[in-house]
């Protein structure tokens, strides 16, 4: 169960591309959005915030410290706004988004997590940003 507010949590960022500065805010998102969704919306939250963010650093930048990710998140009502861009090249998601997602392998499940989970899905042009949508309590809609 959500709790409405007019802006329950909002943050802006720029971190090093780093899986430690990930986590870090990670552990920020997940200690501020405890008391504002239950065990079930809290997991799905935290889950697309950590493919998108570990996407952007693992797969954009590659762990490279000197490059940065930066990240906008909303979190009011019953629904999570983030967007995330990196000072990657970016990546032919048109292409990424027609092949279906192998949920076996150990990589390569961040996309397909977003279109499960997320109700809206998009990516700029250069394909080094994404942003989602996530209304809780409601279906998912493909990219």
């Amino acid at each position: 169960m959500t709790h409405p507010t007019a802006v329950d949590f909002e943050l802006r960022i720029a971190m090093p591309a780093t899986l430690r500065a990930a986590e870090e805010f990670l552990a920020d998102f997940r200690e501020r959005s405890r008391a504002l969704l239950d065990r079930v919306n809290s997991f799905a939250a935290e889950l697309l915030v950590r493919e998108a963010l570990t996407n952007a650093v693992v797969h954009g930048c590659h762990a490279d410290p000197a490059k940065q990710v930066r990240c906008r998140m909303r979190l009011n009502g019953g629904r999570l706004l983030f967007a995330v861009e990196d000072d990657g090249d970016g990546f032919d998601w048109r292409a990424a988004c027609a092949r279906p997602a192998n949920f076996a392998k150990c990589s390569g499940r961040g996309l397909g997590i977003l279109r499960l989970y997320a109700n809206r899905v998009r990516y700029n042009a250069a394909g080094n940003g994404v942003t989602f949508i996530k209304r809780f309590g409601e279906g998912t809609q493909r990219c």
